[in-house]
């Protein structure tokens, strides 16, 4: 029981950082309905700012903000300079998967010329061990999951409670219609990937802190749980990525605490081919996602 209660903390704890991740990537995909590859390469140079802040003196807690904001700027360019051009041409949605795994590649190894292949590490950042509810986490895991609590209710009172946030879930619903209404697509559109990279860009740094050492593919090695997360709660619907982000994070962690830690990739992977096989729009619906974005 004592190991089920542990297995359950650490998953909440990588649930955390998934969600973070997940619901970031759910937004981009509601709002242009791209489905961004180079997330993940964001999302490792979110970890190497992180990286370069602390080599200057920086806590890496001081750094993630930093590295959250400037990524949140670098997803708004790629999307203004790459993505919307090849969109405005009629480009089709495979074509464009096909350029976001490109521009991945591109970005994951100017990392690796500037900051080598080497592994990195922020350096001791977990603080004491502390045992909340019979769970064994360290206040750095604790931490991680008050952050990513707090930036999801931001997100939600963003789009609930602001006119901003009602003109972002009219333009995912219907991007021509809400045009004609006189919402500004272009400028949401651009706010919205500003808060999917701000999120990114979050998670990429608190996985730097979480997994202690990493290289140039923490980011894409760690978009497959991502992706079943979203998928989980229904891809575009961030809402469900939250709940998709956790359910991965407990399942992986418990399945790595009773058979192998080399499963808990595994987990992540029979979670995604299981749910794309029998309910392919996650756990919330299309009925149920058109209902809570225009509401």
């Amino acid at each position: 029981m004592h190991l089920l209660i542990n297995a359950i903390g650490f998953g909440i704890a990588s649930g955390a950082v998934i969600a973070l991740g997940a619901v970031g990537f759910s937004v981009q995909f509601g709002i242009s309905n791209v489905l961004n590859i180079t997330y993940g390469a964001l999302m490792t140079l979110a970890a190497y700012i992180g990286l370069a802040l602390v080599d200057r003196g920086l806590s890496a807690w001081a750094a993630l903000p930093v590295a959250a904001v400037v990524v949140g700027v670098v997803s708004v360019v790629f999307r203004r300079a790459v993505l919307e051009p090849l969109v405005q041409r009629g480009t089709r949605p495979f074509a464009l998967v096909i350029v976001t795994v490109a521009a991945g590649i591109v970005l994951q190894y100017m990392i690796v010329a500037v900051a080598g292949p080497d592994s990195q590490s922020y350096g001791p950042q977990s603080g004491p061990t502390l045992h909340p509810v019979g769970m064994a986490l360290t206040a750095g895991q604790i931490a991680i999951i008050l952050l990513a609590a707090a930036l999801m209710l931001a997100l939600h009172l963003l789009l609930t409670r602001t006119q901003l946030g009602r003109a972002m879930r009219a333009t995912a619903s219907n991007r021509i219609l809400a045009r004609s209404c006189g919402i500004a697509t272009e400028r949401v559109s651009d706010v919205a990937w500003f808060c999917s990279g701000l999120l990114c860009g979050a998670a990429g740094v608190a996985l730097a802190i979480t997994v202690v050492s990493f290289d140039f593919t923490l980011g894409p090695v760690f978009l497959i749980p991502m992706i079943a997360a979203a998928v989980l709660g229904g891809i575009g619907q961030p809402y469900g990525a939250m709940l998709g982000g956790l359910v991965v994070g407990i399942a992986s962690e418990v399945a790595g605490a009773y058979w192998s830690p080399g499963y808990k990739d595994v987990i992540a992977f029979v979670i995604l081919i299981v749910m794309l096989l029998v309910r392919p729009r996650g756990l919330f619906g299309a009925v149920w996602s058109a209902r809570r974005l225009l509401s």
